[in-house]
């Protein structure tokens, strides 16, 4: 066996860069979970190392109500800050420069965060934090037994929607902070996800020249 072949089997692949985003993208993508929504604690994948980091703790009542994290291979630049700039008629929105963050809806208890899951994008939050572009998108767990037929965020029920935009809109408020810094501008359909998506790869090409092929070549499908 070559060291390439020995190499896949005894690393551990980086969440963000080691992982495909998946051969059918955008129409399904692979997920990494940082958190779920029994967590007390925000994790956030360490940029370096590719372990799960303590964020922050969840200090008031906060809590996510989906499964939070980001999709491999993606990276959030100045095509979906541009993308941002036209859907919202702003000039002063940047990228948040992270991978693009994903919310996967299932009706299943996953109990803890750091897996990796298959999703199919339905839309997303339009989401500006502090001037850069935050965009959230909106998924579903592939075969998701009560999820699956949802192939659209206006398929959801509104008090889902709802949850979700109360949480991104208050989760780093703080009685000594009351003033939001974030908003959502627009609730977006699965055609400008799979657009935010399509500029977030092409971002991650351009920031990591290369670093896709390799993984591709390294994959074992």
């Amino acid at each position: 066996m070559d060291l390439q072949n020995i190499g896949r089997y005894i690393f551990r692949a980086h969440p963000w860069h080691g992982v495909n985003i998946g051969k059918n993208s955008p129409k399904f993508v692979n997920a990494y979970i940082e958190l779920v929504p029994t967590d007390t604690v925000k994790y956030e994948v360490d940029k370096i190392t590719g372990f799960l980091r303590v964020d922050r703790p969840q200090l008031y009542s906060n809590i996510c109500p989906s499964l939070y994290g980001l999709i491999p291979q993606t990276y959030c630049g100045k095509r979906v800050a541009e993308y941002c700039q036209e859907k919202t008629g702003r000039g002063d929105i940047e990228g948040d420069h992270d991978p693009l963050d994903v919310c996967v809806l299932t009706e299943k208890l996953v109990p803890t965060g750091n897996v990796l899951v298959t999703c199919k994008p339905i839309g997303g939050f339009r989401m500006i934090d502090g001037g850069e572009a935050d965009d959230k998108i909106i998924a579903i767990m592939s075969t998701d037994a009560v999820y699956s037929n949802v192939n659209d965020i206006s398929q959801l029920p509104d008090s889902v929607v709802n949850r979700l935009k109360h949480y991104f809109l208050t989760y780093k408020q703080s009685p000594d902070n009351p003033i939001p810094k974030c908003e959502i501008t627009h609730v977006y359909g699965k055609e400008e996800a799979y657009e935010v998506i399509k500029r977030a790869i092409e971002d991650y090409d351009e920031k990591f020249p290369g670093l896709r092929k390799i993984v591709d070549d390294f994959s074992l499908d």
